[in-house]
């Protein structure tokens, strides 16, 4: 009896040891070394296969306790699939937690202010994080898929930093953007002047374009579109050279002369009144909020100081001084 109970008391004395280096383990960090490790887990992985995924992309751990830990921590299938990074000072215990909550590896894709839609499109197209599922389609296709409402894409997209998992979908991109752009037009649009001279949105969305390429100045927007507005109100032509850029596409060669000024195309402002017919870039929440609450001003007229700043003339003559002192 003696000797079974000394077998007893070892074998305790040796789970328990067992037991607390397998707890030390799971609350150390698996490495410390940068940079973050990337590995994927395979649709209908358990936690045996999932940690032998993890190990072959090159984590240091061994499956075998991997698979233990996720028994004991009840986790082992709620192990979700999907692309994922091991980021240095992570412990197993960690690991477990971040798979079962889903906690996919993220990426970023900055759509800058002033951007065309094309420019949007190349830098998705150009995004290894990205599933690149509307590569194939048409502008008119990748509408069609995103709003029954508008066919044309230009400015239909907000500038802004998405965060999305590695191999999403880049439709889910574009429409996450659309709707964000929406959500901000419309915003603004309730909140208008109703005097000004937008018979819908889409306009206001239009002008908000031409603010956005007119100026790099954030706190001229507003004066710029008080300049337009007033030209609107009187039948006064824009002729503001972004829309002319625009309509002359691939002909732009980055400078505009006298002729293209004089060739009529459906963005020349300088020979059709109104706005164009679509916006011409993709227009921040600034230039939206310039082109629905305009500086309320007299001026018609503006010309570049070149300093980054413009000069602001309420009439043509005071207009014709200002570009001889700062344009000859």
């Amino acid at each position: 009896m003696a000797f079974i109970k000394t077998v007893f008391l070892s074998s305790m004395v040796a789970a328990l040891a067992a037991g607390g280096a397998f707890a030390y383990w799971a609350q150390q960090p698996i490495t410390q070394q940068e940079p973050a490790i990337a590995f994927t887990i395979a649709p209908g992985s358990g936690a045996h296969a999932a940690g032998q995924q993890i190990a072959d992309a090159g984590v240091p751990i061994e499956p075998l306790l991997f698979n233990l830990l996720a028994r004991v921590t009840a986790k082992s299938g709620r192990l979700k699939a999907g692309s994922y990074e091991l980021k240095p000072g992570t412990t197993p215990l960690r690991l477990i937690g971040q798979l079962a909550r889903g906690e996919f590896a993220q990426e970023s894709l900055t759509i800058i202010e002033g951007w065309t839609f094309r420019q949007m499109r190349q830098a998705m197209a150009a995004h290894t994080g990205l599933k690149h599922d509307t590569a194939s389609l048409s502008d008119l296709a990748l509408m069609a898929k995103i709003t029954p409402e508008y066919q044309q894409p230009e400015g239909l997209f907000f500038p802004d930093t998405y965060l999305f998992a590695k191999g999403a979908s880049d439709l889910q991109i574009f429409k996450q953007a659309h709707t964000m752009l929406m959500t901000r037009l419309l915003e603004a649009w309730e909140k208008r002047d109703p005097a000004l001279p937008y018979k819908n949105p889409y306009e206001a969305l239009t002008m908000a374009s031409i603010v956005e390429k007119e100026t790099g100045q954030k706190s001229e927007r507003g004066m710029i579109a008080g300049v337009f507005v007033n030209r609107l109100k009187i039948g006064m032509l824009l002729q503001t050279d972004p829309t002319v850029i625009y309509g002359m596409g691939a002909r732009y060669e980055g400078k505009i002369r006298k002729r293209d000024l004089e060739a009529d195309t459906p963005y020349n402002t300088y020979t059709r009144a109104g706005l164009p017919p679509t916006p011409i870039a993709l227009p921040g929440v600034q230039s939206l909020t310039a082109a629905l609450a305009p500086a309320r001003t007299d001026a018609l007229y503006f010309v570049a100081r070149g300093d980054g700043t413009s000069q602001f003339s309420g009439n043509l003559p005071d207009h014709n001084r200002a570009v001889n002192q700062f344009q000859r």
